[in-house]
């Protein structure tokens, strides 16, 4: 009985926790659309991205305790917000506009984390957790610089859920407009590390209420 529990509830978690973290980020690529403040909520939706992933990738990997299955986690996030981001085309955005987060390399590092060091959970959060900090920042700035035209394409398409006296009128320089890779990474460095302990603590807890 227990064994079918385990198994049920593992299902079951993965896939509520897939697709809401798929919901908290299906406009986590649409910095360009803030033109004002683009750079600033890449920032912002960069620390809310490394949230979701770290903590979902590592509650998933530890609790299969198989590396790789943080990889299939970015995987079922990616397709997912694949298909969210069909709405965007559907509404007549070009296809070299839509900008898909991009997951996987980091989930890549987390799974390589827990390999290299033989399964070992506090090296997971360490490594594991400053990698995925560090990283996705790089890894979604270049993904948002293949965009062609991102400003005169914004102003082109302005987004239809905003409302007109937010509707950009002339770019400003934002507060964090000279680096937001660097700040997005340094500040995902050392979040990202709480954010892989509470992967693994929620693992803790769904066998300890499995057990109860």
């Amino acid at each position: 009985l227990m064994v079918w529990l385990r198994r049920c509830t593992h299902y079951l978690f993965i896939v509520v926790v897939a697709v809401n973290s798929t919901l908290l980020t299906i406009n986590a690529g649409d910095y360009i659309f803030y033109t004002d403040w683009a750079w600033t909520s890449f920032t912002v939706f960069s620390i809310s991205q490394t949230l979701v992933l770290a903590v979902g990738a590592t509650y998933y990997l530890t609790f299969t305790g198989v590396p790789g299955t943080a990889t299939y986690y970015g995987l079922i996030m990616t397709v997912y917000t694949w298909v969210a981001k069909g709405a965007w085309f559907a509404l007549g955005y070009p296809y070299d506009f839509i900008v898909t987060p991009i997951w996987l390399p980091s989930a890549m590092l987390l799974d390589l984390a827990y390999w290299a060091t033989k399964r070992n959970k506090h090296s997971l959060i360490l490594f594991g957790g400053v990698l995925v900090g560090m990283s996705l920042p790089l890894f979604n700035m270049v993904n948002l610089i293949t965009v062609a035209d991102p400003l005169e394409t914004a102003f082109k398409y302005p987004r239809p859920t905003l409302p007109p006296y937010m509707t950009p009128i002339e770019p400003q320089v934002g507060k964090f407009y000279n680096s937001p890779v660097a700040l997005g990474a340094g500040a995902g460095a050392v979040l990202s590390v709480t954010f892989t302990a509470l992967g693994c603590k929620l693992n803790t807890w769904t066998y300890r209420w499995m057990a109860a």
